[in-house]
């Protein structure tokens, strides 16, 4: 696994300061992204909770997904949650360690109070300390909120900064991106009252305990609330890997209703999911991978949208109208571009794989915010994308109306067909799989190749023409061709946040 040192800085720990009656929260921010450009500590929010303990404890599960592996439970390394300021909300999103569950804590205008909600993305501190205090905080007592330093904190003496460096693999990197794609596809399935959600909630193990990962399970309504069952029977949503959801213990006693989220129709396949709690002012949304041991890193259900230049040339043109929104407008954005609203949709689904939107099933709707880390590298790292490049740039496609051939690099020769649009092929990959996740490398690369993008003019064979006939034309070492636009204008925005590089 490819990683790399996010390096995170902050002017000084975040605390929760005060007596009980008279209590600041100050949470600090590293170098983010806001309206005006990079800012090395931006600041989103100062004023009151209207619902402190509630709040307190979905940041506590916000950051208990951060430190967790839910598959091999090998290390505690943990990002540091992303906050993101939409002007009329704050947005806590963290993602485990194993690549399996994203995590997100609204914070509504409803549970803000007597402050302006600023815009922009950057890291949060969320330290052991401050994470002891907040478990601490009671149901009655005033909280003051601060996201990002007031100037007291701008002008603190030299030696107060902290300094976080920790291991980011690309595989979070590309997880944390496809989780928000595979969640348009979401609808809602099912929802509880406050007093079923508990009742469930409590009969499922929690992570670590004997029995707690169960396989993938679905659930199924039952009267007013959910039961358990080993299979995919009618009308049943997934449920990957129960023991996942301990997290929203933290918030159970706040919730007024829960809410699970999935593709639609019953798949025969395992799917990820979404459950969310819904808190006063406040929603908190775990979305689960489709299984406990597969990460969202994996899934591929993006790469196509990856592989086509005229959404490349869409997502650059949409990411300039692009305004911190809490809420994309596709009309609207359509109507800005000039584009059908079909091609905003392709377009936002591609600014999706590099964090540049997120997915907000609740509201069915994108959102605006720029991740505070390299998130071109979800594109550019991706093995399977590089891959179908490679291939279209070695000439290595053969196309013959709906059949086509693909030459790997070991000699072996795979047959790729199309029919109604969907692409199969005869390797392992596709044997295995069934396009569950995402095309194969073979696939993307006929789909690239038919598309003319992916490689250098003359790269793809038709069919019957010999090797000689294959060679690429100038430039055949650029296999950039066909993302390079939006990946040069991701980089130009990562490039302007602290971290590795």
């Amino acid at each position: 696994m490819t990683r790399s040192l996010q390096t995170v800085t902050y002017a000084r720990p975040s605390v929760l300061e005060g007596r009980a009656g008279d209590r600041l929260l100050g949470l600090e921010t590293s170098g983010g992204a806001t309206p005006m450009g990079a800012v090395d500590r931006p600041h989103f929010f100062a004023g009151f909770l209207t619902s402190p303990s509630v709040a307190a404890a979905g940041l506590l599960a916000v950051a208990d997904v951060a430190a967790a592996r839910y598959h091999q439970r090998l290390d505690r390394t943990a990002l540091d949650p992303v906050v993101t300021g939409s002007g009329d909300r704050l947005r806590f999103e963290s993602f485990s360690g194993c690549c399996g569950v994203h995590a997100r804590l609204d914070i509504l205008a409803a549970g803000l109070d007597g402050g302006e909600v600023g815009h922009g993305t950057t890291n949060v501190d969320v330290n052991t300390p401050l994470h002891d205090a907040l478990a601490r905080i009671g149901a009655g007592d005033p909280l003051h909120l601060r996201v990002g330093p007031d100037e007291l904190a701008m002008t603190s003496p030299e030696g107060s900064s902290v300094e976080k460096k920790v291991p980011l693999p690309d595989r979070w990197l590309r997880g944390f991106a496809e989780a928000q794609v595979i969640a348009a596809g979401f609808e809602l399935r099912a929802e509880l009252s406050a007093t079923e959600a508990v009742r469930f909630l409590r009969s499922l193990p929690r992570a670590g305990t004997r029995g707690a990962s169960r396989g993938v399970q679905w659930v199924l309504p039952a009267g007013r609330g959910l039961r358990l069952t080993g299979r995919p029977v009618p009308g049943a949503v997934c449920l990957p890997g129960p023991g996942r959801l301990t997290a929203l213990h933290r918030v159970l006693r706040h919730a007024t209703a829960l809410r699970v989220y999935g593709p639609p129709g019953t798949p025969a396949d395992p799917t990820a999911a979404a459950w969310e709690a819904v808190l006063p002012g406040m929603r908190l949304t775990l979305t689960l991978s489709p299984e406990a041991s597969r990460g969202f890193s994996g899934e591929g259900g993006v790469l196509e949208a990856l592989a086509t230049d005229e959404v490349a040339g869409d997502a650059d043109l949409l990411a300039a109208l692009l305004a911190w929104e809490p809420r994309i407008d596709i009309a609207d954005l359509a109507a800005a571009s000039g584009l059908p609203a079909e091609r905003v949709r392709a377009a936002l689904t591609r600014l999706g794989t590099s964090g540049r939107v997120g997915y907000d099933a609740a509201e069915a709707a994108y959102f605006h915010r720029e991740l505070p880390y390299d998130a071109e590298r979800a594109e550019q790292h991706n093995p399977r994308l590089r891959a179908a490049r490679s291939l279209v740039a070695a000439g290595a496609v053969s196309l013959d109306g709906p059949l086509a051939t693909v030459t790997a690099d070991d000699g072996h020769v795979h047959r790729v067909r199309e029919a109604a649009g969907r692409l199969s092929c005869t390797c392992p990959w596709w044997a295995a799989y069934r396009g569950g996740r995402g095309p194969c490398k073979h696939a993307l690369a006929v789909r690239m190749a038919r598309r003319g993008s992916g490689g250098p003019a003359g790269a793809v064979r038709p069919a019957g023409a010999g090797a000689a006939e294959a060679e690429a034309g100038p430039g055949a070492t650029d296999a950039r061709t066909g993302a390079g636009a939006v990946t040069a204008a991701v980089a130009a925005r990562a490039g302007r946040f602290g971290g590795a590089r």
